[in-house]
């Protein structure tokens, strides 16, 4: 196991220790909002043009009179409960009234503070997109707004024998870790990341692109039952965000049936490494940690939710705790890195290990907005047709880009089939509402991803810029669409591990068994009334 963690290599460990030492209790509520309308543009395939939406707001000042009684006076900061396991605010390093960049990117940009019904205002409202941590300027460089910093948890981890510690990445990890090292944005560091975790001590490296493939397998499937056999609510929801998973449960819980059953490529990898990877290695599940590095703070949220215990239930095991036990943000992992004195930019390249390490280019893409449904396409297709796509869908440009609702039109065998790939809450809320509306776009199949860019622009991204720049979104999402075309498989399927996953270990389970492994459902946060 890994070199114990050492605070004296990180000279701003000393600051950072004093500054999470104590939370804050000075709690603020934004200033009142006034209703606003907002123009939701839409590119396509086959259709395109303009659709309003007006966004509804719920001025309470009951709910105003509970946060100032629990967290003090009201000063234009976003309210972030103590229980929070995402977020923090450190009021030591907050402007207050003279900043409010959190409770503006909170309310209008992703559509959160200010909007909850007063029937649900004993708690404070909270996505856990981490948004806030990316906008805040704070003071001396230290932003109040941080996420939840597990990294003494991952170390204490790594330094205790009794657990096999393994760990896996996101994709967008890769195109943005090295801007936390002094490289450019969208700079690819796959190599250096692996190798960097291997000198962590972590005792095996595992690819979240690889259950990225085996998310696109189930959701793809499970697409085709809804859209073919008319199984389930249409149109289908992806449901790789955490973030937006949520918004949908507080906002439009009665669109939750709308929702792939799938679970997050995230929890996906941690019900594997739990029961398949163990089973494979004869490691008893129960002493195996995962850990998850995630461009995202809502990761942290999901990780910890009630019904993420499919390796619990698998072995019938209660000392099995959840199935991904620690999630980490980029930032967090590049503080590791740096308390241990590790040459990042020098490390020699190194590979994922196999079982849960083969990737296909449409994994890949995953981290861009627009390129869950680009993968899911791909696969859908083969599908239904029991042959390649076509050329077209390897680069499906109307979904592509950092406009914030996209559209297009596919004929599949024949079908028509109508998508559509929101980036934003706000521009998830338009959406939802056109959904509730009656579908008039009639869109089947809709990518929801809850930050600008996606997980490119996840709220645990490195804070290159403050606030986060178009320019620094782009460059990241450049770097996966290339290296999607640069690889030699590039549709989920073709996945060697994914088959020899399904034949050696979930096939034989049966159908039933292998939804209980990789699919799951979701709660209600909507209105009592």
């Amino acid at each position: 196991m890994g070199a114990g963690f050492d605070p004296k290599v990180d000279v701003n460990w000393r600051e950072r220790e004093e500054t999470m030492a104590k939370e804050s209790k000075d709690r603020d509520l934004a200033k009142q909002i006034t209703r606003r309308s907002f123009m939701k543009g839409m590119v396509g395939l086959a259709l395109a043009g303009t659709a309003g939406s007006t966004l509804t707001y719920f001025d309470s000042e009951a709910h105003a009179h509970w946060v100032r009684n629990r967290f003090g006076h009201l000063g234009g900061v976003v309210p972030v409960d103590p229980s929070n396991p995402s977020i923090v605010h450190y009021d030591r390093f907050c402007k207050h009234g003279g900043c409010q960049e959190c409770s503006r990117v909170c309310q209008e940009e992703q559509t959160v503070f200010g909007y909850w019904d007063p029937r649900v205002a004993s708690e404070v409202v909270c996505v856990n997109c981490g948004q806030c941590t990316l906008y805040c300027p704070g003071k001396r460089g230290i932003p109040a707004m941080q996420e939840v910093d597990d990294t003494a948890a991952a170390f204490s981890y790594l330094n205790n024998s009794e657990y096999h510690v393994v760990v896996q990445t996101a994709p967008a990890v890769r195109v943005s870790l090295g801007e936390e090292f002094g490289l450019v944005p969208g700079e690819w560091t796959e190599g250096q990341l692996v190798a960097a975790l291997r000198a962590l001590r972590f005792d095996a490296v595992f690819d979240t692109n690889f259950s990225a493939d085996l998310t696109i397998m189930e959701e793809a499937s499970e697409f085709i039952k809804r859209v073919v056999n008319g199984e389930a609510p249409m149109p289908m929801f992806t449901s790789c965000c955490p973030g937006w998973v949520k918004f949908l449960e507080y906002f439009y819980p009665s669109l939750i049936p709308n929702l792939s059953s799938c679970k997050s490529p995230q929890q996906m990898l941690g019900a594997m490494a739990k029961t398949y990877y163990a089973e494979k290695k004869g490691i008893d599940p129960a002493k195996i940690i995962c850990v998850a590095i995630m461009p995202c703070t809502a990761k942290k949220f999901e990780a910890q939710r009630p019904e993420m215990v499919a390796a619990r239930e698998y072995w019938h095991n209660d000392s099995i705790g959840q199935d991904v036990d620690l999630v980490l943000t980029t930032r967090e992992l590049a503080r590791m890195i740096k308390a241990q004195n590790i040459d990042f930019i020098n490390l020699p390249e190194e590979g994922y290990d196999s079982l849960l390490g083969e990737d296909t280019g449409a994994a890949k893409i995953f981290g861009a907005t627009g390129g869950v449904m680009e993968a899911a396409v791909r696969t859908a297709y083969h599908f239904i047709t029991g042959e390649d796509p076509p050329q077209v869908l390897f680069a499906l440009e109307p979904v592509r880009g950092l406009d914030g609702v996209k559209e297009a039109e596919l004929v599949i065998d024949g079908m028509t089939v109508k998508v559509a790939v929101a980036n934003g809450l706000k521009n998830a809320r338009a959406v939802c509402d056109l959904v509730k509306d009656g579908n008039p776009n009639g869109w089947h199949f809709i990518e929801f991803m809850a930050c600008r860019g996606g997980c490119i622009g996840g709220g645990g991204q490195p804070r290159t810029a403050v606030p986060p720049t178009d320019e620094i979104r782009q460059a990241r999402i450049d770097a996966l669409y290339s290296a999607d075309e640069a690889d030699v498989k590039r549709a989920s399927y073709e996945n060697e591990e994914i088959q020899a996953i399904y034949e050696e270990f979930l096939e034989p389970l049966g159908e039933e068994r292998v939804h209980e492994l990789l699919h799951t459902h979701y709660t209600d946060r909507g209105p009592v009334v």
